[in-house]
Formats: structure tokens, C-alpha cells, sequence
């Protein structure tokens, strides 16, 4: 086997959309006696060209590259984006880093543009394919409804608590993932015991009671759940937190958790009491087992 079909993009979040890029570039290598990879950045190129306008991720980079070589992908390249490779021009990408990683073929995005000021479109991609010897295999986008579907797509409806739509648009449950903190104690005292997941850098759902499914990532237990997203106003919390009840016994410890939102249950509100609040959880416990049965 020699040389790369490569899928080539940011891949934040790894959509339905991303994921018609790798099965492209599974075909095309599957065809050629090539390797399928995918070529992604780090950190962002917002980060590096316009860092005000960077979006929060939907993953780390770590579950990206999962999320990738989990549709078939056999190698993940990141390439590090630094302010000298926002500066390297489209002509100059193809001939040094594509030609560099041995790529016989590209497949990108109707929209997929690249080097300095992002003067590279999918026409220039093609002459250069050309001028350098690989393929240029384009995608057109892919659609859900009334709306194609692409990273922002996702992260609006994350934003506002669409948690069963973005979970159609990424092909999964969308997840957060971290260490299991110590809370402030109330929980188990006042209303009902917790799990604390340390808000990752991530994008958290809007504020807001989910039912969700929580995942022991050290032992692998599996329990269904109930999660609220926000600042605790009932106890004055000023940080946002991500706490969650589990609707089944604690065998061991958690260290680190995966937490996947299924639905959003209500929004988080102000209760006169902690026994109110714990009235009101089990209420949304009760709505939520019946989404399990139908959600699984």
C-alpha cells in the first residue's frame, strides 16, 4: 500500500456530514490501494487568526480522533496550526504538506477552503491536484430536513437545549466527558445524591434538566440518568455545573465519567425550597423513564 486517500477538515464534532467525507475517502482508497486517512488542525484556526470568534468545540481532540477512526479511518493526522501555517499559501500546502504526507487523493466539502486568508477554494484544489498528482474528490453536503447539516448547525441547537436534533445531525448522543468532582455536599443531604463532572472546555448544553445516559469510563457501568446543566439557583450557585443522578446503584468510584443528553427534560429554575426542588426531580426521574423506553 502506498500513499493516502485523506478526508481533510476540522471535523468538530464529526457529524453526518464528516462522516460522508470518510466513507468517501474509504471508497477512493479501497479503489486505489491506498491508506484512508483524515487530515485535521490543532487548535482551531480561529484560535490562531481570530481568536474572538472562535466556537467553543463540540469534543476534544482526543474523542475527535475516536470519533473518526471509529467510522473506518485507519490513520488520524493533526497537523498543528500555527500563526507560520496560517500564512502558507493554498499553492504552497499542496505542494509542501500534501505532497509532504504522500496524498493521492483528497475529499472535501463543497465549501472547503485552505491556506492564507483562505484563498484556496475546491476549483483551485483541483488544478493543483493536477499540477501535483493527486485526485480531488468533492461532497456535496449532507442534508437533514430543511437544514444541512454542519458543526454550527449542531453546536445552535446544543446551545438551546435541542438535544434529540443534535443528536440526529451527529449520528450519536452528544456527550461530555470528565473527572468526577467533589460537590458542596447538598445534594445527598437536601435533595438527591450526585455525580459532579468537572465542566470540560467543551460546548455545554443550554441550561437546563436532561434525561441522559452516564458511562463509568474506568469500569464501564452503564446507568440511565437524570442531569441538570446549570448554576444551582435554588442554593445561590454562581459557576456552572454539570450534576448528575443516577437511576441505579453505585458499584464503584468514579474517576471520569461520559455523560450523553437524550432530551431536554425543563429548564433549570429557582425553587422557594430544597424539598420543592426534590419533589420536582423525581417528577422529572418519572418523565425521563418513560423517554428511556422509548429512546432505549
Amino acid at each position: 500500500m502506498t500513499g493516502i486517500a485523506a478526508a481533510i477538515g476540522n471535523f468538530d464534532g464529526v457529524h453526518l456530514g464528516h462522516a460522508s467525507l470518510m466513507r468517501k475517502a474509504i471508497e477512493v482508497a479501497g479503489e486505489s490501494g491506498l491508506k484512508p486517512c483524515a487530515i485535521t488542525f490543532d487548535p482551531h484556526p480561529l484560535q490562531v487568526v481570530a481568536p474572538e470568534r472562535v466556537p467553543r468545540p463540540l469534543g476534544s481532540m482526543e474523542q475527535r480522533i475516536q470519533q473518526i477512526r471509529a467510522l473506518g479511518i485507519q490513520e488520524v493526522i493533526v497537523l498543528p496550526f500555527t500563526q507560520e501555517f496560517s500564512r502558507m499559501s493554498a499553492a504552497e500546502f499542496a505542494a509542501s504538506t500534501l505532497k509532504g504526507l504522500d496524498v493521492k487523493a483528497v475529499v472535501v466539502g463543497e465549501n472547503f477552503r485552505f491556506g492564507h486568508k483562505h484563498a484556496g477554494d475546491v476549483h483551485m484544489l483541483r488544478a493543483l491536484g493536477e499540477e501535483h498528482g493527486f485526485g480531488v474528490h468533492v461532497c456535496a453536503p449532507v442534508r437533514l430536513r430543511d437544514a444541512i447539516v454542519s458543526s454550527s448547525e449542531v453546536r445552535e441547537r446544543i446551545a438551546t437545549g435541542s438535544a434529540s436534533r443534535a443528536a440526529r445531525m451527529l449520528g450519536r448522543w452528544y456527550a461530555v466527558e470528565g473527572e468526577v468532582v467533589k460537590g458542596h455536599g447538598i445534594g445527598s443531604k437536601q435533595t438527591v445524591p450526585t455525580l459532579n463532572l468537572e465542566p470540560p472546555a467543551q460546548l455545554l448544553p443550554a441550561d437546563g434538566v436532561y434525561a441522559t445516559h452516564t458511562t463509568d469510563l474506568e469500569h464501564g457501568t452503564h446507568w440511565n440518568s437524570v442531569t441538570n446543566v446549570g448554576l444551582r439557583p435554588t442554593f445561590g450557585g454562581t459557576s456552572r455545573t454539570v450534576e448528575t443522578f443516577l437511576l441505579g446503584d453505585l458499584v464503584d468510584s468514579p474517576t471520569k465519567i461520559r455523560v450523553e443528553f437524550l432530551a431536554r427534560l425543563r429548564p433549570e429554575r429557582t425553587f422557594p425550597n430544597p424539598e420543592t426542588l426534590r419533589q420536582q426531580i423525581f417528577k422529572d426521574v418519572s418523565r425521563a423513564k418513560r423517554l428511556f423506553r422509548y429512546y432505549g
